[in-house]
């Protein structure tokens, strides 16, 4: 028997994205966003109002990158995602890690994550159903140990999910099934 919940942002695994900008000084910025997602092959929408300073940097930066969030790092993921840069302009500087700027977009890159996109901002939607910040992806940068035979190997990625439920973290890394595939029994 089902029940009936509270929760309205029920839809998991949310993924634990890193967006990182360069603030007006050149220092770098980061904040932990739950609520992203692909609209297209190349397109990306964050669901972010523009009081977050990351947003600010966005629009007048006109670039940004989004990391994939891994395990071996979920205090520092976490830390972005509770500290503000408006309270905190030196929150990146306290994280330990470090940053190394793009060769296409005027962004950082987050050394530490395994997975980073490199986008150009197209616009910021701000209607009622909005998505707010929506990019495009001109590159993706991989660390090569979490690669196999030329492709990206989630299980050794360790990225984490955010589990709405219950505020927690989540490695991602087994496989289950094959895409395409293994529908096609039923049929």
């Amino acid at each position: 028997m089902k029940k009936e919940i509270k929760t309205t942002e029920a839809i998991f695994p949310m993924p634990v994205l890193m967006i990182a900008t360069y603030n007006e000084d050149g220092s770098v910025d980061v904040m932990n966003a739950a609520w992203g997602v692909m609209l297209d092959r190349d397109i990306i929408g964050l669901n972010l109002t523009e009081t977050h300073k990351t947003v600010q940097n966005i629009k007048a930066r006109g670039a940004f990158t989004v990391s994939i969030a891994d395990a071996a790092h979920v205090k520092e993921a976490d830390y972005f995602g509770v500290v503000s840069a408006n309270n905190t302009p030196d929150k990146f500087e306290r994280s330990g890690l470090t940053t190394t700027k793009s060769n296409l977009v005027d962004a950082p890159i987050i050394n530490e994550f395994p997975i980073t996109m490199e986008c150009m901002f197209i616009e910021y939607q701000d209607s009622e159903y909005g998505i707010g910040v929506v990019g495009k992806v001109v590159n993706t940068l991989v660390d090569e140990e979490v690669m196999t035979d030329g492709k990206v190997d989630i299980s050794k990625v360790n990225a984490i999910a955010f589990d709405p439920y219950t505020h927690g973290y989540y490695k991602v890394t087994e496989r289950v099934g094959n895409a395409f595939q293994d529908g096609l029994t039923l049929k």
